[in-house]
């Protein structure tokens, strides 16, 4: 990916301070993605998961990869020990209903042009 793109709403939602959006930005630079399976996705876009581990413990990075622009779109950063980040995959039902209300927040921030682009 060659940026990131972190949305006013879903980073207010998963309290990302400047330490955590570091984190974020060296994982994602690391390039080391994992697929994952999502519904309703936008065309020529995937799910991609990040394992980081920090002082706080292990952590899970869920980025939309726009893969014809080389984007990613930041959706989530959780514990692996959260209700969320112990189950990312599109068979659980909390990620699965998270993940749809997080897509409907992403359009509805870069419609209404509240996010912030980072280069990577």
């Amino acid at each position: 990916m060659k940026l990131i793109i972190f949305t006013k709403t879903i980073s207010k939602k998963e309290k990302i301070t400047e330490t955590e959006r570091s984190i974020i930005l060296k994982a994602c630079r690391k390039n080391i993605l994992t697929p994952i399976k999502g519904k309703n996705l936008p065309a020529e876009s995937a799910l991609v998961k990040l394992y980081v581990t920090t002082i706080r413990g292990d952590r899970r990075i869920v980025i939309l990869h726009d893969r014809k622009q080389d984007i990613g779109y930041f959706l989530f950063f959780r514990s692996k020990n959260d209700a969320i980040g112990k189950n990312i995959s599109i068979k659980s039902k909390k990620f699965k209903e998270s993940l749809s209300k997080y897509l409907t927040l992403l359009i509805t921030d870069t419609k209404k042009k509240q996010f912030e682009k980072v280069e990577l």
